[in-house]
């Protein structure tokens, strides 16, 4: 556990910290902050619903007595109408994402600060997505029927005519440069690749391109050091040019938003064939950021025809994926049931976000991760 690191001289406190989550109660993280904010309160409620269910689905609930002095909630999903948490500061999601809350009266009719746990997937996330990237440029699906065949082959003839290429130099595409497609862009480049940001916003200097939310440690890219070449802007234009650049690989690990919901649709696939490269794709944020039709269009066109060459989606849309959907069937698509950002360390890593802004807080500096309502994110 890091908090233990964060956390230094005592810090006096009058929060009320509530929270309300489906991980036993972390006794030694509350026994830690307690100790190091005298007079602060914490309580833990505990959901009885699997993480994916709450998430996916909602019906998660805290009784309204819960909230009676509560300054501080941290959740997964449920926040309380306002009027039955009148002392309520700060709302803490436990999730980068925030448009499950979105159509919320207190994210939508009051100023109540919202942060996110924007930062704890950075590590999980990036080796999903680097996992199937090399799964899929090595072959490994063909590999593992072989084995299942008990079937020693070379179908390609000579050692020299293996077609399998790897990822040095190849050009990846990251949109957007948060966390997530930091700590993907750092792996990529360790590969070889060449690692190309795309923002909402011009990073002119190293002062713009530095990541001040949260980090775990040894990952990402604080300093905003691996990109060869940063693109920005919030309009198609931008989008449009960033994608005639030609990429190999195209993640996406943006936010969705009204800008960016149906992103990647009919033009946009288009202009990947002008490029004749191809792309693997991949999408890690939200399904509606990738129109689904024009998705599996592309995959069943082939790279012969201009189509991608694979895809691999922790997210669709629609979510669940019914059974009888046609992208199921795809060729050279990878489908996870998005769960990617899941691990052992992702509620520890959520608690040493909540430490760090109760340390900020008690000393009178902003907090990390506070979203910008405007922005959506």
């Amino acid at each position: 556990m890091v908090t233990k690191e964060i956390l230094g001289r005592e810090l006096t406190s009058t929060d009320n910290v509530l929270i309300a989550a489906t991980w036993d109660e972390p006794t030694e993280w509350i026994s830690l902050i307690k100790k190091e904010h005298p007079g602060i309160v914490v309580n833990y409620f505990l959901i009885t619903l699997e993480p994916i269910e709450v998430y996916m689905k909602g019906g998660s609930h805290v009784p309204d007595e819960y909230f009676k002095d509560v300054t501080i909630f941290v959740t997964m999903q449920y926040l309380p109408p306002p009027e039955v948490a009148s002392k309520l500061e700060i709302c803490t999601i436990l999730s980068a994402g925030i448009n499950h809350i979105a159509n919320t009266p207190i994210y939508r009719d009051t100023d109540i600060t919202i942060t996110t746990s924007n930062g704890v997937h950075g590590p999980q996330i990036s080796e999903w997505v680097i996992g199937h990237i090399l799964a899929h440029t090595h072959r490994f699906r063909l590999f593992d029927q072989w084995q299942k065949e008990h079937r020693w082959a070379n179908n390609w003839g000579s050692f020299t005519g293996n077609p399998i290429r790897d990822l040095v130099t190849q050009k990846i595409g990251v949109f957007s440069y948060g966390s997530i497609g930091r700590q993907v862009g750092r792996v990529a480049h360790a590969l070889g690749m060449e690692v190309h940001a795309y923002t909402a916003h011009p990073k002119p200097t190293r002062e713009s391109r530095r990541d001040n939310g949260y980090i775990v440690p040894g990952t990402g890219d604080k300093e905003g050091e691996f990109p060869v070449k940063w693109w920005s802007g919030t309009g198609k234009a931008s989008f449009h040019e960033f994608l005639r650049e030609g990429f190999d690989v195209l993640v996406f690990s943006v936010p969705l938003t009204d800008d960016t919901r149906g992103l990647m649709g009919k033009k946009e696939f288009e202009i990947l064939k002008e490029t004749r490269k191809s792309p693997f794709l991949v999408n890690i944020s939200r399904g509606p950021i990738v129109v689904t039709e024009e998705l599996e269009k592309s995959l069943r066109e082939g790279v012969e025809n201009g189509g991608l060459r694979g895809a691999a989606l922790d997210v669709v849309d629609p979510e669940p994926l019914p059974k009888e959907h046609t992208l199921w069937d795809a060729p050279n698509v990878y489908i996870s049931p998005h769960i990617s950002g899941a691990g052992v360390t992702y509620f520890e890593r959520c608690l040493d976000i909540v430490a760090i802004n109760l340390k900020l807080r008690a000393e009178g500096k902003g907090l990390i991760n506070v979203v910008d309502r405007k922005r959506g994110y």
